[in-house]
């Protein structure tokens, strides 16, 4: 089994699927591998069919089932320094490494590795395979997959996502906003500053708000909390502006994201920095120019995992991994998703967090077989084995 996954698993790692590039070519590789275990899949196209998700059932299709879902972009490579090639799957001991080994086509392989033993098996209970698109961006793709899933009695009962959780049942994320916030001043000559609105300094001034929220928010945060950090966190991830360093900057655009807790009010960071722009701001660049503004929209936002320790999702899982207790994570998945679509979900999949969107990620021999022992668990329960 293992070997067939670690094949599968090359296969997967060659593909190029950072977010900024298209996953056909390898969507398009699962869905003949299916088709060749006699398994018919289904392509969710994004509106310009520049890539697509992938939905596929193995088992009776007259009712609900349980989710395997895993994403298949990965992110970026650029200016990290790899000993080896990132899309070649290469060995070291016991370690495999390549971009996404473990977020999260280690997963993945492992459930196509299942794929034909579990067509074979008389399963009462349908395993989905459920692959998407554009999650390292804001979980761009599975919304789309997510309406296409069948509704009443073939609605899936559960879902369970194979991020990176060293094998541990997590059944709580952070929720998560990507913002863009867009700011226009008035340029003019940088030796009358009075004259001129600098969208620079006033995407600084908003900045440094963010960044006292986030002073406040992690002096006020609860203990003990399971999550790490115990707050909302904040980050600045991109800026950019200006023409010349003697012009006075005319626009300036920055990238920022916060994560929230489940139960906190996820709206709430957002309406202390409008607040401050519109009552604090905006009025002093509006004295100098009256056109001046500042625009913020939302680039992606993911809800949180909230957790529900009756959930079927969890009490499986746990089952699975052998009554081992749950734990919380800080990323964000596509699981606060599903149960927003009323589809209970939990995180457990082989690999670390720790080693994800790093140089030499890397997957080892012991996590992909825990992590086939769970899906061989999981298919022996579907066939009504405990």
């Amino acid at each position: 089994m293992t070997l067939d996954a670690i094949a599968i698993l090359e296969r997967l790692v060659a593909f190029d699927t950072v977010s900024s590039r298209s996953n056909l070519a390898l969507i398009e590789w699962v869905a003949d591998y299916l088709s060749r275990c006699g398994i018919e899949p289904e392509l969710v196209y994004r509106p310009d069919r520049a890539k697509a998700n992938l939905l596929a059932t193995i088992g009776p299709s007259d009712r609900g089932g349980v989710i395997l879902s895993g994403h298949t972009d990965v992110v970026p490579v650029a200016d990290q320094a790899w000993d080896s090639d990132p899309f070649r799957l290469e060995r070291r001991a016991d370690r495999l490494y390549g971009r996404g080994t473990a977020d999260m086509k280690g997963f993945i392989a492992l459930a196509l590795a299942l794929a034909p033993r579990a067509a074979a098996m008389p399963l009462e209970v349908p395993l989905h395979l459920a692959f998407s698109y554009d999650e390292e961006v804001g979980c761009l793709g599975v919304p789309a997959l997510i309406d296409r899933l069948p509704r009443g009695g073939r609605r899936p009962l559960m879902a369970i996502i194979g991020e990176p959780s060293e094998m541990r049942v997590a059944n709580a994320h952070k929720g998560i906003q990507f913002l863009r916030t867009s700011v226009v001043g008035k340029e003019g000559h940088s030796s009358a500053p009075q004259a001129g609105v600098n969208a620079i300094a006033a995407a600084a001034e908003i900045i440094a708000e963010i960044g006292r929220l986030a002073a406040e928010r992690q002096a006020a945060a609860q203990t003990p909390n399971p999550f790490d950090p115990p707050y909302t966190s904040f980050n600045i991830g991109r800026i950019a502006g200006g023409t010349a360093v003697n012009i006075i900057a005319r626009e300036c655009v920055f990238e920022w994201e916060f994560r929230t807790l489940p139960g906190d009010d996820a709206l709430a960071p957002r309406r202390r920095i409008d607040h401050f722009i519109e009552h604090d701001l905006l009025p002093r660049m509006r004295s100098v120019d009256p056109e001046a503004r500042v625009t913020t929209e939302i680039a992606a936002q993911v809800p949180p995992l909230v957790p529900d320790p009756a959930s079927p999702a969890e009490v499986l899982a746990r089952k699975l991994a052998g009554g081992a207790e749950t734990t919380t994570i800080a990323f964000a998945t596509e699981a606060g998703l599903f149960q927003a679509a009323g589809i209970p979900a939990v995180i457990c999949g082989p690999g670390s967090i720790a080693v994800a969107h790093k140089p030499n990620e890397f997957i080892t021999d012991a996590q992909l077989a825990a992590g086939a022992a769970f899906l061989d668990r999981l298919a022996n329960w579907a066939c009504g084995r405990d």
